[in-house]
């Protein structure tokens, strides 16, 4: 029913929503976070233009790949080749990087508050920015973690030594055939722990991160609650855009606020709980935390 009545448009200036929001923060039993691949882009982790050209010109020139999403998905000729590729893009954005601005400023916006980080994205931002990580869920995986191809068990394993021998030792888009991953069971390559179909690996460490989010939800199901959506597009909507507007609806005393520019909009059934910022994140999270401050 949501999708048939989308509103865009406020009444209130800038000025006043980010006031609002601020009072929100302020005033909210429990946040919960919600962020898309927005935040990142905002946070300057673009996957094409400039940065997408300065580490992958070979992949370009032999492939004609444009961006970093659509290489990770081309039928590379060998595995030699194949882990170059991915050795290099998750060195870039998992490993040879620092925290960007826009994840800094949110934690100081919510370090003092009760919060909880419901994720899409698997650059590991905010871990480097310093939030709890007991306090966040990834739900779609994450750059630093591999698994069986065949998913032939459900264990996930950590990939930075191998990564950084991988970027030090390829020659011509070709790792060393002797660093190819392999699974320890059952001998098939390993792959990236990223859920793109059936196979993706649910470890142990998932489903705790799922009861520890599903247990703040509950504990303040009924609480003056803000749910902060940020750079949520509709590529994947029903892990977090769509429950974050349900149980707005459910809930009276519950706030949802969207930052997303070009796409910033909710349900006319929860207008009058919404705020919504059609702006960069990074820009509005720097307007709320300099009146934080």
């Amino acid at each position: 029913m949501f999708l048939r009545n989308l509103i865009t448009t406020s009444t209130e200036s800038c000025y006043e929503q980010i006031n609002r929001l601020k009072n929100e923060i302020k005033n909210a039993d429990a946040i919960v976070i919600g962020a898309g691949a927005g935040m990142s882009t905002s946070a300057g982790l673009t996957y094409d233009g400039e940065r997408f050209e300065k580490y992958f010109p070979d992949f370009h020139k032999k492939y004609g790949i444009s961006d970093m999403y659509s290489g990770g998905f081309y039928p590379y000729e060998t595995l030699e080749e194949y882990w170059a590729w991915w050795s290099r893009h998750i060195y870039i954005n998992r490993y040879d990087i620092t925290a960007g601005k826009p994840y800094m400023d949110l934690l100081n916006i919510v370090k003092d508050k009760d919060y909880f980080v419901l994720t899409t994205n698997v650059d590991h931002q905010f871990q480097l920015a310093g939030f709890d990580k007991k306090r966040l869920f990834y739900t779609q995986g994450d750059y630093g973690l591999w698994q069986c191809s065949r998913a032939c068990h459900d264990k996930t394993y950590d990939n930075e030594e191998t990564v950084r021998l991988m970027i030090k030792t390829q020659k011509n888009m070709k790792i060393p055939s002797d660093l190819i991953p392999k699974c320890p069971v059952c001998g098939a390559p390993m792959t990236m722990n990223l859920r793109c179909d059936n196979s993706f690996v649910q470890d142990n460490g998932w489903y705790s991160a799922a009861s520890r989010y599903e247990d703040f939800i509950r504990r303040h199901k009924e609480s003056h609650l803000l749910f902060l959506e940020l750079g949520v597009g509709s590529n994947t909507p029903v892990i977090i855009k769509y429950p974050f507007w349900q149980m707005t609806a459910k809930n009276p005393k519950a706030i949802y606020a969207c930052v997303n520019h070009g796409e910033a909009y909710c349900p006319q059934q929860i207008k009058k709980q919404s705020i919504c910022f059609d702006m960069d994140i990074a820009e509005m999270l720097e307007n709320v935390r300099k009146v934080e401050d």
